[in-house]
């Protein structure tokens, strides 16, 4: 499936969609555990949709215009890296970087890299292989995330076979950027970082995972990071996925990001829906719908 990059304006603020790659190999019931649960009349509202037979996922990357700053929300998988547990983003060889150029943006343009949380698809372009030694991608920019996420697994009680990805991802893709002194290690309140930006606690997919409000000229959006994997759990918020680690809080979180959507009229734009990535949450009766925009 070919990507097109968009561009989207909330209040003063550009949003753009830069493609990393398209995930096929999953489907509603390999991915989401209680699929089967859902009776033939909830599965038939989901007849003749795409989500409802492939599960079809993306990865990508949010670039962020202000009038002051060029920002990423998440980095994708990136290249060249071992990832012998997760095989889907093991030694890549991908063209983000031209994408992120072919937009009008140089690494060194990159003010913040804000990230929903510390997992595999979403830290990878932290950094690049450069004579056999990883670096920073954005030598420029400033690197935020949770202190409370960054301790987690640094602490060796939390290095067990779910957490094996995520514990071989600090070395490449955290470490050199807080060796590099580019990290701000924040916590999760739901105050404002910058330009509009706040990140609101949505724990449960990690254990201190965020998602990232926009605010600007009365209009609203949500990077939602991973409480939605498919625009399914929009219908269904009470579905989990295979990735979600703390079950109860997810939920939660999910329906929380619902539920905001609504109320704000945002613009959610999403880390692994497919097609434009972005829509918004509407209500059909006493159902949630999803709606590409």
């Amino acid at each position: 499936m070919n990507i097109k990059s968009k561009t989207y304006k909330v209040g003063d603020v550009g949003v753009t969609h830069i493609s990393e790659s398209i995930l096929d190999g999953f489907t509603p019931a390999s991915l989401l555990p209680d699929w089967n649960s859902l009776t033939g009349r909830q599965k038939l509202a989901l007849s003749g949709s795409m989500e409802a037979k492939t599960a079809l996922m993306s990865t990508h990357t949010w670039l962020v215009k202000t009038r002051k700053h060029t920002i990423l929300v998440d980095t994708a998988a990136g290249n060249d890296k071992e990832r012998p547990f997760t095989p889907y983003f093991d030694h890549l060889n991908l063209s983000y970087l031209e994408k992120l150029s072919n937009a009008g943006i140089k690494p060194k343009d990159v003010d913040y890299v804000l990230m929903t949380h510390l997992h595999v698809d979403h830290v990878g372009w932290n950094t690049q292989l450069s004579n056999g030694e990883w670096v920073p991608t954005f030598p420029n920019a400033k690197y935020v995330f949770s202190k409370e996420e960054y301790k987690y697994y640094k602490d060796p009680a939390n290095h067990n076979d779910r957490n094996k990805t995520s514990i071989i991802i600090q070395k490449d893709s955290i470490l050199p950027i807080i060796e590099a002194g580019l990290a701000e290690m924040i916590y999760i309140d739901g105050s404002e970082f910058i330009d509009g930006l706040s990140f609101k606690p949505t724990p449960g997919h990690s254990i201190n995972h965020a998602s990232i409000a926009l605010s600007s000229r009365g209009e609203n959006a949500l990077f939602s990071g991973d409480i939605f994997h498919t625009p399914i759990q929009v219908l269904y918020p009470e579905l989990n996925s295979i990735f979600d680690a703390f079950a109860d809080q997810a939920r939660s979180s999910r329906l929380w990001g619902v539920e905001y959507a609504l109320k704000q009229n945002a613009i959610v734009f999403s880390s692994h829906f497919p097609e434009s990535s972005a829509g918004l949450v509407v209500r059909k009766g006493e159902c949630f719908e999803w709606q590409y925009i």
